[in-house]
């Protein structure tokens, strides 16, 4: 069963992360999921639009605590594969041929803020949680960093990378992050109203002016191939490293790291 369900709606993919009895969380079977089906949208010409969302009461809960124990206990190259494939999902996410729109449905937490961040628009339902807590594990959210930057800018990155604070849609609205807060209830007609805009536009020109805006701020798809690459391998060697080890351990266990004693 894949972790991705896709559902057309006219001429707008719907992509629902399908695994709500662990708020979905990242794991390798979701990753490559998600990948395939933003490959399947993108060669799709029948497709103007795509919206991201998770089912059940989170949007992602960030990496999958089963799939983080197996990760920890690997070594270091197949660490860096596995951030690797990561890191191309967020990337083919930011560079997309299609709008993207994130319905921001319930929490979002590492992975899942890096999906927001990658999304061209996001709308978020009042009361959902956000939060980059990689710091209280002795990690950093390497591989997500160059578009939450992007999306939040430096100041408040800054921030958020070094507490791993949890913080309120009302924050994430202030910070750019997302775009529109609205009531739970209101979050499908949220949505309809940004996919009416963007019916409103030339498909080529909306892929033009999706990279016009990355550009100008910097961001080609080719310089983020070298980028993802060395945050890879920036989150392999933490995630082996003395204090990664112990931040993991720690978690996994639901224990204190040796920093907190």
């Amino acid at each position: 069963m894949s972790a991705v369900e896709l559902v057309r709606k006219g001429v707008v993919a719907h992509l629902v992360m399908n695994r709500p009895e662990v708020h979905n969380a990242f794991d390798d079977g979701l990753i490559a999921d998600l990948t395939v089906a933003l490959a399947e949208v993108e060669a799709d010409d029948g497709v103007r639009a795509v919206v991201l969302t998770g089912a059940g009461a989170s949007f992602s809960a960030g990496a999958d605590l089963r799939w983080m124990r197996g990760m920890a206990k690997a070594s270091e190259d197949e660490n860096r594969e596995d951030s690797l494939r990561l890191a191309t999902l967020m990337r083919r996410l930011q560079f997309l041929a299609k709008p993207t729109v994130a319905r921001v449905n319930g929490a979002a937490f590492g992975g899942g803020v890096g999906l927001v961040a990658c999304c061209d628009i996001a709308v978020a339902a009042e009361g959902a949680k956000f939060a980059l807590s990689e710091v209280k594990l002795g990690l950093v959210p390497a591989v997500i960093s160059p578009y939450v930057v992007a999306a939040i800018g430096l100041r408040h990155a800054r921030r958020l990378f070094l507490t791993g604070e949890v913080f309120d849609t009302n924050a994430a609205l202030g910070m750019g992050l997302v775009h529109e807060a609205v009531a739970a209830g209101e979050l499908d007609a949220a949505v309809e109203r940004v996919l009416g805009l963007l019916a409103k536009g030339g498909p080529v020109a909306q892929d033009e002016a999706k990279r016009l805006a990355l550009g100008m701020g910097g961001m080609t798809l080719t310089d983020m191939a070298h980028v993802d690459a060395e945050n890879a391998a920036l989150i392999a060697r933490l995630r082996v490293s003395p204090e990664g080890q112990d931040g993991l351990s720690a978690f996994l266990d639901k224990g204190q790291p040796s920093w907190l004693a």
